[in-house]
């Protein structure tokens, strides 16, 4: 007999996906009816999610592994195939990600989502034969106590040798006798599972009672700790998994992380509906949660220098000799962006107060946010309360908050590279004081079209969709209906009455495709603060290429712009107080001097230096807080009366060692910059 010719890797691959979009296929099909479905069907579901996630989790490990040389024969265009394959694997998983978003938030917040009682259906011959058999049994138990005692120890043993600790998700009070009542954030101990979904736990008290199992997910005090094989199994989220024995990697997107977080957050958004203060269409703000899980996402990170894959050098910071400066570097996509206005947005009920109205948007390919998150804040008039407007014409030095034109650059790859929009409020309940952050609606502008062509630069009429941008179908406010009915007249007032965003898309010039070269390959900004990060980025070369004794050190570099200017960034106020600064002593300049570039960034040096670094460590400056009115106001008026204090006397020497003045104790991180723990490491 021939011997079998043996399997392709990637062809074994490819089959096996396609069994698994198969399933996926049969599962969406199936929970189409899902709101006519039982709870039990429903839980079912999700479990099937899970597992079908866990086994495309573990497709995409071995397709990972694979390399062209693990092939028997040649094939052509491999590693275009393996990246249609890999995104084919990530439409799956993201179809299983909304499913189980939808299906868990069912369980979390209806009330017929909680587990149906396995003892309620014969609760009352339950009790009707206790009545009958009560004198038989007070005769039979005083024989029965030590037995049942003995008994009862070996299961509290069992018990407490598969307990788990779990957290609860929301807040759930006792529906009857027997029932543990507990708090969101509060940590159960779960000793019995019942398969009917109420669950024995005992909280910190040692109060034991029954909980729904909808209401929990797995609590591990270390990160990357493994879940137990049944929790993984049963009972907990879809979220990182990973086929048994495989590494356990932290997921570089951490979307999926802010959608979870946003279901724990879904019984505070279910009463504000239900009060009628916010559209059905709101929901917690995804990109605020994800500003809010580390720096991975703020400019200050993008600003910094990418490593090459070999660690051993700089991708996107290079030194040019022939012109004594940093090169300039292209990318893909570099434009200019203007926020022109948000119309039609529904309005809050009065029950909670609205503290900012802004939007933010970032580079996002439907899977994953590819860039920092910038926001910009807007403003209204009350004679429209609908409308918001961006750039409003003030005196003086326009807010970098307020400046509704943006730079975009980006050198990602990927075809279904675009812009997502996130219309927000922070808003303050008047009831309870709590604080949150909503989204009034998100949309997604593809920069490419389906030949690979980028779209035309012009305006662009932007109708907002409702949820989160992993969800889909759902409108901002189903009173307005997108889907209207009657004759084109009617359809047409309807669409006016939709809650859109108008942007324009500018193509730069030559002059603004200079500046915007020398910036980082991937980075979202304001325009009016485009030449303060240029000065930053110069300095960076200087200090990392030009002037470094040696490229293997890593030694601590002592340069105070360095160290602080990220800090700088993410507080706006400070950044317009640099700006002032510098607008200031840039008119004091003459045209030659304008034109040379080294005395230029000798005079930012000097201005920073004054302005910038006492102020940033002042006692007297409020810490920053997003959406505080009275927090800014009383920063503003620190920043202003030192800039003109600075600019009576004679420069920041007197401001350090003036007996009026009050600083925080030194640190020598204020000095210091440790470029290899601020660098971005290259995760191609």
């Amino acid at each position: 007999m021939l011997a079998r010719r043996p399997r392709n890797p990637l062809q074994a691959l490819q089959r096996r996906t396609q069994e698994l979009k198969l399933q996926v296929d049969g599962l969406l099909s199936e929970s189409q009816l899902k709101e006519a479905l039982e709870a039990s069907k429903r839980r079912d579901i999700y479990q099937r999610c899970i597992q079908l996630k866990q086994a495309i989790d573990e497709n995409k490990d071995a397709l990972q592994k694979l390399n062209k040389a693990d092939e028997p024969a040649p094939i052509g265009n491999y590693n275009q195939k393996k990246e249609d394959e890999h995104s084919l694997l990530d439409k799956l998983t993201h179809q299983l990600q909304e499913l189980a978003v939808s299906i868990n938030r069912e369980n979390i917040t209806e009330i017929g989502a909680l587990p149906e009682r396995e003892e309620d259906d014969n609760s009352a011959e339950e009790a009707e034969e206790e009545d009958d058999d009560e004198e038989e049994e007070s005769e039979e138990t005083g024989d029965e106590e030590e037995t049942e005692d003995e008994e009862k120890q070996e299961h509290e043993s069992q018990q407490q040798a598969t307990s788990k600790e779990y957290i609860a998700i929301g807040d759930f009070t006792a529906q009857q006798a027997g029932d543990l009542t507990f708090k969101k954030g509060e940590i159960l101990l779960v000793i019995e599972k019942k398969p009917d979904g109420w669950w024995i736990a005992k909280n910190t008290k040692g109060n034991k009672g029954l909980i729904p199992r909808t209401y929990l997910e797995p609590y591990n005090k270390e990160e990357g700790q493994d879940s137990s094989e049944e929790g993984s199994e049963e009972d907990t989220e879809v979220g990182d998994q990973t086929a048994e024995g495989a590494e356990v990697k932290q997921r570089t997107d951490s979307h999926w992380n802010a959608v979870r977080k946003a279901i724990s957050e879904i019984n505070t958004i279910d009463v504000l509906t239900t009060m009628g203060a916010i559209p059905s269409g709101f929901r917690p703000s995804m990109l605020f949660q994800l500003l809010e899980e580390g720096n991975q996402f703020q400019a200050s990170y993008f600003l910094q220098p990418e490593l090459t894959p070999s660690q051993l050098a700089f991708r996107d910071l290079m030194w040019d000799a022939k012109a004594g400066t940093i090169k300039s570097i292209p990318s893909r996509v570099s434009f200019i962006l203007t926020l022109w206005s948000c119309k039609m947005i529904p309005l809050p009920g009065t029950s909670i107060q609205v503290l900012s109205r802004h939007v933010s948007l970032c580079l996002f390919d439907g899977n994953k946010v590819l860039s920092n998150i910038h926001t910009v804040r807007a403003t209204w008039q009350p004679k429209k309360p609908k409308t918001w407007t961006f750039s409003p014409q003030v005196t003086g030095i326009l807010p970098c908050l307020l400046d509704g034109d943006c730079f975009i650059r980006s050198n990602s790859s990927s075809p279904d590279l675009g812009i997502l929009f996130e219309l927000g409020i922070s808003y303050i309940r008047n009831s309870t004081g709590e604080r949150g952050e909503l989204s009034c609606g998100w949309v997604f502008l593809k920069l490419f079209d389906a030949g690979g062509l980028p779209i035309p630069a012009k305006t662009y009429e932007l109708f907002l969709n409702g949820g989160t941008p992993y969800e889909k179908g759902v409108e901002v406010d189903p009173s307005v209906s997108r889907k209207a009915h009657g004759n084109v007249f009617h359809q047409m007032m309807m669409m006016r009455r939709q809650p859109q965003l108008l942007v324009k898309l500018r193509s730069s010039n030559r002059r603004s495709r200079n500046l915007l070269s020398l910036l980082p390959e991937t980075l979202i900004g304001s325009m009016c603060s485009i030449h303060l990060l240029i000065f930053y980025r110069q300095i960076l070369g200087d200090v990392l290429l030009k002037d470094r004794m040696s490229m293997q050190s890593a030694d601590l570099i002592s340069n105070p712009v360095l160290a602080t200017f990220p800090k700088l960034l993410e507080q706006p106020d400070m950044m317009d107080a640099l700006r002032s600064s510098w607008a200031e002593k840039e008119s004091t300049l003459k045209r030659s001097e304008k034109r040379d570039k080294e005395f230029l960034k000798a005079m930012f040096l000097l201005v920073y230096h004054n302005c910038m670094v006492p102020l940033l460590h002042s006692t007297l400056l409020p810490p920053y807080r997003w959406a505080e009115e009275e927090t800014e106001a009383a920063r503003w008026k620190v920043i202003t009366d030192f800039l003109k204090q600075n600019q009576d006397g004679e420069g920041g020497l007197q401001a350090l060692l003036s007996p009026h003045g009050v600083h925080e104790p030194f640190d020598i991180s204020e000095q210091t910059y440790d470029f290899l723990g601020e660098l971005r490491k290259n995760t191609a």
